[in-house]
């Protein structure tokens, strides 16, 4: 029993299809896409009926389903990622030298702290409590919020400075 000819044509370009984007993708991609192409060939073309007017829109349209494929997978980073078993997991616990690092971190940063003019030291304070530039502008009574972030600024650059320069290595 035969396939009717619109069924057999069909049949043709469905192999055609899966050829011409297998080359291109992975088999499974290319006959998502071929099953795509020809569900657009019923709903928007059945008026066509040959294969030489179908061979070449079939082509042109999984050519198009082929680059928006590509660019979606291009904008989702799929391109680019790593397999999760590729990722060093780091150590969580300190390295003696990690932690003498950061010992020495501390103190340098409270001499610093230490040096400081009395409102950095109250600005750096309300900030490490979590305050916003606006509410530390009600408690310092700064005129604008524009003083704050100046205030802000020159003392985190004086502090830098107290610090010899450099967050992490003492000058």
């Amino acid at each position: 029993m035969g396939l009717a000819p619109r069924e057999e044509l069909l049949e043709k370009l469905r192999e055609r299809i899966v050829r011409f984007a297998a080359s291109r993708l992975e088999r499974d991609a290319a006959e998502d896409l071929a099953q795509e192409v020809l569900m657009l060939l019923h709903e928007k073309y059945s008026h066509l009926e040959r294969l030489e007017d179908l061979l070449p829109l079939s082509l042109r349209i999984v050519r198009f389903k082929m680059f928006a494929v590509r660019r979606k997978a291009a904008r989702r980073g799929e391109y680019s990622q790593v397999s999760i078993e590729d990722i060093p997991l780091p150590d969580p616990d300190w390295t003696p030298l990690d932690y003498v690092e950061h010992q020495e971190l501390v103190e340098r940063l409270a001499r610093a702290m230490g040096q400081l003019g009395e409102r950095c030291r109250r600005l750096m304070r309300l900030k490490l409590e979590g305050r916003t530039f606006a509410e530390i502008q009600k408690i310092m009574g700064a005129g604008t919020i524009n003083t704050i972030y100046t205030w802000d600024h020159r003392c985190r650059q004086r502090l830098l400075e107290l610090m010899g320069g450099d967050w992490r290595r003492p000058q």
